[in-house]
């Protein structure tokens, strides 16, 4: 919003107490990036009042960095795995967010986002996650939902024309899973050119609760990389060039079918600055390679012989987009274009049996082009924004190929595939209109209207052979896709007011979203558990008699979510959340599937001049509002104790550390999916638990 930098750090602050996950926030460099709540991933003081510096550390408790973008008010965590884990924004996960690193897209390695993009951004080297909860600048790309920008730490140009050093390190311990996690990056700089190197490693355990250990949720995950980048003397251009390397090793996931060998993946984005007079430039070209391998005995109790699966993927991602920016009408003017092509494979094999194969996804292509046009206005505290965007999908695939050792029907589905008309095409045109109006000094109303879509995924489309891979859904259904499916179209609108002062602020919004031809699971045919069809009785014979196939339903989601704080004295504050979503389904009774429940925050801080406490509470309703067609379970509500605490030791080095879960309660996370690994503390077929009683340290040093 048009809040000054105090306001919007208070009321970003104050979301970051969602689940408790303490992170310090600021707003962007510059206005048009105000949209935004930055979370940065560091320990350091803020000051949010004339008289009040808010104090948060770097959330620490997971590897995974979704758990700190759920942090906003509207967000949770979709637990699939240590690594695996999902940001649902107001109720829409997966592929309906805009997720990016660096600002760049990529497609998942695995056909069941076992590799989420932020798997791709380890806690020790990301400096912040920018986020948009509501539906983002169209600017931003395609997304039904919010977005998140996970940025990288990196070395800045400097203000001398002699190089200097300068990094940031870090290192981590987790009790719950004893895990570590150490990493940084380090370079030297001058005012025209910049270089550096980053690394981290990542290590952890099965994590504890209180009734034993949670199977095969060990972790490990290695990065390095390169940047460097130049500037001219005047500072009207710039280039910059990054590599990155990320190696996930063996990594367990208890809600899926198959546990995590090995993703490789190597990432390369250049980029150019421009400054022409009144015109600014700016052009990326981002390059993606990843290869993913998953086994079903390698890191769990292996099936017999013939029952053995090790499946191979493999995604590469070729990505580029151009932008200009210039007055216009007193506001800015932004039009650009953008376009993104990946490439898919997918190989079933059993170890034991060399002729035994599926080639399930062969040759899938996925292209998008897209143009959008947006303009910016503000003034004194006040504005809007409009923007409208085209993007034309295509889509096509090579068919299937299997093995002479495969069974006769799966064989026959694969070659009728292979007969189909495989090219499938979509366009479709957003329209979002923000606007903003301060009412005075303390007070500013938020409104928003937008129609947003998004295409279908390569698996709702190609997926012949009824297997379990639906983009991380993990409900433990099979599931076939449909080439005819439509594009999803949401009519959304927001209203909210942010109010701060000196001693007090809230941020309430309301929002409404109506999905047309939203892509769910619903029964493969007419009559569920009669197997009478080629793809029910394969299923069948994989353990799930009732197949869903992808289709498109309508469906409505409508919501509130909240953060807000009172200043009690100089040295104490109180900050919250909450957070609620109804969605449910327009064609039949019944709701959509894995939403978040109702919940809160209250976290109590005292603040101490270089150091702080805090103690906070995460409160979460049960959720009984399930879906029937994914057969998913009710969860009961809980409430969890969590202490935090910080010491900056100098300018240069901080200390952070706390406890959550004091108390080692049990509970089940409504997110979390269901356990699929036998001879677990947790029963086969049941909800994953939460962690129990995890204490944490982290030490950073900047320089």
């Amino acid at each position: 919003m048009t809040f000054s930098r105090s306001r919007l750090v208070l009321a970003a602050l104050a979301s970051t107490t969602m689940l408790s996950a303490p992170v310090v926030a600021e707003t962007a460099a510059d206005d048009s990036d105000a949209l935004y709540e930055i979370l940065v991933v560091g320990a350091r003081r803020v000051q949010t009042t004339p008289t009040t510096d808010e104090v948060k550390p770097v959330r620490v408790a997971r590897a995974d960095a979704a758990a700190l973008a759920s942090a906003v008010p509207g967000g949770a965590l979709i637990n699939n795995g240590a690594l695996s884990g999902q940001v649902q924004f107001r109720g829409l996960m997966g592929a309906r967010v805009n997720v990016t690193i660096d600002g760049q897209r990529f497609g998942s390695g695995g056909p069941n986002l076992m590799d989420p993009p932020l798997q791709y951004a380890p806690m020790p080297l990301i400096q912040s996650l920018e986020i948009a909860r509501s539906v983002g600048s169209v600017s931003k790309g395609p997304g039904l939902a919010g977005s998140v920008n996970a940025v990288y730490k990196k070395v800045d140009f400097s203000g001398s024309s002699d190089a200097q050093f300068s990094g940031s390190l870090s290192g981590a311990l987790r009790s719950a899973d004893e895990s570590v996690a150490v990493g940084g990056v380090v370079g030297a700089s001058t005012d025209t050119w910049r270089v550096h190197v980053l690394g981290s490693y990542e290590d952890g355990g099965n994590i504890r609760f209180s009734g034993g250990d949670i199977a095969n949720t060990f972790h490990k995950r290695t990065v390095g990389g390169v940047g460097l980048g130049w500037r001219s003397e005047d500072g009207k251009h710039e280039l910059g060039l990054d590599y990155r390397h990320n190696q996930v090793g063996d990594t367990g996931n208890p809600p899926f079918a198959m546990d995590i060998e090995f993703f490789n993946g190597d990432f390369v984005r250049a980029k150019y600055i421009g400054k022409y007079d009144d015109l600014s430039v700016e052009a990326n070209i981002g390059y993606a390679d990843i290869d993913h391998a998953m086994t079903n005995y390698q890191s769990r109790p292996a099936p017999m012989a013939p029952m053995q699966r090790r499946s191979l993927a493999w995604a590469e991602t070729l990505t580029a987009d151009l932008s200009a920016t210039t007055d216009v009408a007193g506001g800015k003017l932004k039009v650009g274009g953008d376009f993104e092509k990946s490439d898919h494979e997918l190989l079933i094999t059993n170890p034991n049996n060399a002729d035994f194969f599926l080639n399930s996804f062969k040759g899938v292509e996925m292209e998008r082009f897209g143009g959008f046009a947006e303009w910016r206005f503000e003034e004194d505290g006040s504005g809007f924004e409009i923007g409208a965007r085209y993007d034309h999908y295509s889509s096509t695939t090579d068919g299937a190929a299997v093995g002479s050792a495969v069974p006769a029907m799966p064989a026959m589905l694969a070659m009728a595939f292979t007969n189909a008309d495989t090219d499938v095409t979509h366009d479709v045109v957003d329209l979002v209109a923000q606007g903003w109006y301060a009412v005075n000094g303390e007070t500013t109303l938020r409104a928003t209207l937008a129609r947003k879509n998004r295409a279908p995924g390569y698996v709702e489309q190609f997926a012949w052979l009824p297997t379990p891979a639906s983009g991380g859904l993990a409900d433990g259904n099979t599931y076939v896709g449909d080439l005819n499916l439509k594009a999803e179209t949401a009519l959304i609108a927001e209203l909210g007011v942010d109010y701060a002062s000196d001693s007090f602020y809230m941020r309430p919004t309301v929002f409404y979203r109506k999905v047309d031809d939203f892509i769910q699971g619903v029964p493969f045919d007419d009559t569920p558990g009669v197997v009478n069809t080629p793809v029910e009785m394969i299923s069948a014979m994989n353990g799930d008699p009732t197949p869903l196939r992808f289709a498109n339903v309508d469906a409505t989601l409508y919501g509130l979510d909240v953060d807000l704080g009172v200043t009690l004295s100089d040295r104490w504050h109180l900050d919250g959340s909450f957070s609620y979503v109804r969605a449910e389904r327009d064609d039949i009774s019944d709701n959509l599937y894995r939403i978040a429940p109702a919940r809160g925050t209250v976290a109590l801080t005292y603040e101490g001049g270089d150091w702080y406490v805090t103690a906070a509470s995460r409160l979460v309703a049960a959720q009984k509002k399930v879906s029937t067609t994914n057969s998913e379970a009710a969860t009961d509500g809980y409430a969890l104790v969590d202490l935090y605490a910080g010491w900056w030791l100098n300018e240069s080095v901080s200390l952070t550390a706390g406890v959550e879960n004091l108390f080692d309660r049990y509970y089940q996370d409504h997110l979390a999916g269901y356990n699929r690994i036998a001879g677990s503390d947790v029963p086969l077929g049941s909800r994953l638990p939460g962690a129990g009683t995890n204490a944490f340290v982290r030490v950073e040093y900047n320089f």
